[in-house]
C-alpha cells in the first residue's frame, strides 16, 4: 500500500511538470502574400516588399525557409514591417504584376525560368538561389542578397534596412 501511494505521488509530480513544462505560446506563422494581392496592400498600407527567389530543386531554399522563415524574430520583423511574397524561380504560370504579365520562359527541354525572377533576382547578368530581394514602397530594388541567410543575418538585414 504504501509503495502504491509513492507511485501514484510520483505519477502526479511527473504529470505536473510535463504540463508545466509544455510551452503554452502558439506559433507565429508569417503572412505570405501574392503578386496580385501586394498592389492593393501597398496603396492601403504602404511597406517594402520581400521577396524570396528559390527552385523545388534548391536544397538551400528549403533550408532556408525551414529555418530563417520559422524564427520567431524573423517572422515578427517581416510581418510588422515588410510584404513577403515568395517566387519559384521556375514558376510555369503567368503572374500580373505593375501592369506587366511576367511568363515562364523555356530554356532547354526541362529547363527555364519565370520573368518575374530574372527581373527580381538577376545580379550582374546572372540568377542564383536563393535570392533575397528588397523593394521598397515605390517597387524600386533596394537590396538583392544571394544565398543562404541565417536568422541572425537576416535579422540584422531587417532592423537596418528602415
Amino acid at each position: 500500500m504504501h509503495c502504491t501511494k509513492k507511485l501514484l505521488f510520483l505519477f502526479l509530480l511527473l504529470g505536473c511538470f510535463t504540463i508545466c513544462g509544455q510551452e503554452s505560446k502558439e506559433k507565429e506563422v508569417l503572412n505570405i502574400v501574392t503578386f496580385e494581392e501586394v498592389e492593393n496592400l501597398q496603396q492601403k498600407k504602404p511597406k517594402p516588399l520581400l521577396i524570396l527567389l528559390y527552385t523545388d530543386w534548391c536544397k538551400i531554399c528549403h533550408g532556408m525557409k525551414k529555418t530563417t522563415f520559422e524564427n520567431r524574430k524573423v517572422i515578427q520583423l517581416l510581418n510588422k514591417n515588410f510584404y513577403v511574397l515568395l517566387l519559384n524561380g521556375e514558376e510555369k504560370r503567368a503572374i500580373p504584376f505593375l501592369g506587366k504579365t511576367f511568363q515562364y520562359k523555356p530554356t532547354g527541354t526541362n529547363t527555364g525560368i519565370h520573368e518575374l525572377a530574372q527581373e527580381l533576382g538577376t545580379i550582374k547578368k546572372r540568377i542564383a538561389y536563393p535570392t533575397t530581394t528588397i523593394l521598397n514602397a515605390k517597387f524600386e530594388i533596394d537590396l538583392q542578397l544571394v544565398g543562404f541567410l541565417n536568422s541572425e543575418k537576416m535579422t540584422t538585414i531587417l532592423t537596418n534596412y528602415k
